[in-house]
């Protein structure tokens, strides 16, 4: 799959959601015209940016069963964006964290509204009034757009049970997050756990499966698509940890070590508690967490992380789960060059610093 060919499902994806926020835009002027603010908000996040992994892969899913390139199943698979933004939206609100792709995250972008126009009340209750609600609202947008999507009504059935799936198990998943963030559950099988319901079934095997469906996949493919996408999903996470703790904010649109000052329980940091000394494992467990944390101290905990060897153990982690996923790829056959778009999507998912 060339540079063009992705570049090009990019712009497809984006076309579909431009036009459909735009007809929401429309919906809500006629309700009243002070809903513009969460248009802009809406319109913002979604087209803002993101990697538009999750439509890909279910795209391709699609193709690699023998589906026909169209523009109805481009609409369906933008659906993807829009479960997106809501998980998203949750998870900053969740965190408390300040900012998303380099900007305010939305709860800070209506507290900012709130102030500007000197509404009554505190302006946090209101942000996280209004990030709850557009993320509902993007969650409700995905069911509606996957219904005017334009694929025929027994086709749209088929997928539904994936789809309904995806989004059940990925709260689930969210829960357990924040769950073991309270309970300061600390474990790399904890973390794993973790990381297969909120991210790795979500990213990849339920988009594969979600595309396959709307094809019409055999079950042996959807087995071939979970093995694939299982570890690949996994390890996609994982990557996503190292970020969060040793990732470039200027290409990440995170503060330096924020999963540290958010207390996340991942797997990199699993590793760090079982292996370090106690110095570091009680620097560990007294700063994880803390929202105020100092840059000194945030270089400190690297510097634990990586004496631990858990950096080390995470990257050789990552290694052994993409190379399980390529394994699972090449054990299997699939229609329209789904094969080597995959195997540059599993690397583009692995390989990357945002």
């Amino acid at each position: 799959m060339s540079d063009r060919a992705r570049a090009e499902l990019r712009e497809r994806v984006q076309h579909a959601l431009t036009g459909y926020l735009d007809s929401q835009r429309q919906h809500m002027a006629t309700v009243d015209g002070s809903l513009s603010p969460l248009a802009d908000a809406a319109e913002a996040f979604v087209l803002g940016g993101g990697k538009r992994l999750r439509p890909a892969f279910a795209y391709w899913g699609f193709i690699g069963a023998g589906g026909q390139d169209c523009d109805e199943v481009i609409t369906a698979v933008s659906t993807l964006e829009l479960i997106q933004a809501g998980a998203l939206i949750h998870d900053d609100l969740m965190d408390a964290s300040d900012t998303r792709r380099g900007v305010p995250s939305v709860h800070r972008r209506f507290e900012s509204l709130h102030r500007e126009r000197f509404w009554s009340g505190p302006p946090s209750q209101f942000g996280l009034a209004g990030a709850i609600l557009l993320g509902d609202v993007c969650l409700v947008w995905a069911d509606d757009l996957l219904d005017r999507c334009g694929l025929d009504a027994v086709t749209i059935a088929a997928a539904r049970p994936v789809f309904n799936l995806m989004r059940i198990e990925v709260m689930l998943g969210q829960y357990l997050d924040v769950q073991s963030q309270a309970a300061a559950e600390t474990s790399a099988e904890r973390a794993s756990l973790v990381a297969k319901f909120k991210s790795a079934k979500y990213t990849v095997e339920h988009p594969l499966l979600f595309g396959g469906a709307l094809a019409g996949a055999a079950p042996s493919l959807n087995e071939a698509y979970s093995a694939f996408g299982l570890p690949l999903g996994e390890a996609f996470q994982l990557r996503d940890d190292v970020l969060g703790v040793f990732g470039d904010p200027v290409t990440t649109g995170k503060p330096a070590g924020d999963d540290l000052r958010e207390g996340k329980r991942t797997y990199i940091v699993a590793a760090a508690m079982e292996a370090s000394s106690p110095d570091g494992r009680h620097l560990l467990e007294k700063s994880l967490g803390d929202p105020k944390l100092d840059e000194a101290t945030v270089d400190q905990l690297r510097e634990v992380i990586v004496q631990s060897g858990a950096l080390d153990r995470t990257e050789a982690r990552i290694a052994e789960l993409t190379a399980a996923a390529l394994e699972a790829l090449d054990a299997v056959t699939l229609a329209g060059g789904a094969s080597e778009a995959l195997r540059e999507l599993a690397s583009a998912a692995v390989h990357r610093s945002t």
